[in-house]
């Protein structure tokens, strides 16, 4: 039997959505994050800021070691400890935004990990497929295992599940 979610936080009032798949399985198959959600936020992704009033929503685990901040957005919690992000309204005017996950691409990939399936599957998945040509830049250009070479191209690779910490 399917889970719904009723989400009610800053950015969204009402908004519902069914959990028709297992948490963190039966994904496309081309979709492979090497990092779930909560690893993500233990690592420290987006300033510590992406989630910080829609807890209710997700497992309360994924926040056990979550690097968030307590006011505005820290980018020293950043596992690279660089600023790698974009501001939302810049997200929006690229049209990078989906009316269902108006705080983007990490937003869509919690809830499709824990389930979900909706309208902008393919087109988040595309996205994430073309974020690879970083990681081939990174191997290009550092040494492996070279944190220091290319932080903030590290850092915007985990903010997208890749774990730029192997390459």
């Amino acid at each position: 039997m399917a889970v719904e979610i009723v989400v009610n936080d800053r950015m969204q009032q009402g908004y519902r959505y069914r959990l028709a798949e297992p948490e963190g399985g039966a994904f496309d198959p081309r979709f492979k994050p090497e990092l779930t959600p909560p690893e993500l936020l233990a690592l420290g992704i987006f300033g510590g800021k992406y989630m910080t009033d829609c807890r209710d929503e997700f497992p309360a685990a994924w926040f056990a070691g979550a690097r968030l901040a307590e006011g505005a957005r820290d980018p020293s919690l950043n596992f690279f400890g660089v600023d790698a992000s974009q501001p939302l309204a810049e997200w929006v005017a690229k049209g990078w935004i989906h009316p269902d996950d108006p705080r983007g691409w990490f937003q869509w990939y919690c809830r499709y990990y824990r389930g979900r399936r909706g309208p902008d599957d393919e087109r988040q998945i595309r996205r994430w497929l073309n974020v690879r040509r970083h990681v081939t830049q990174l191997r290009k250009h550092c040494q492996p295992g070279d944190w220091r070479c290319r932080p903030r191209q590290r850092q915007a690779l985990l903010h997208w599940a890749y774990d730029s910490r192997r390459i």
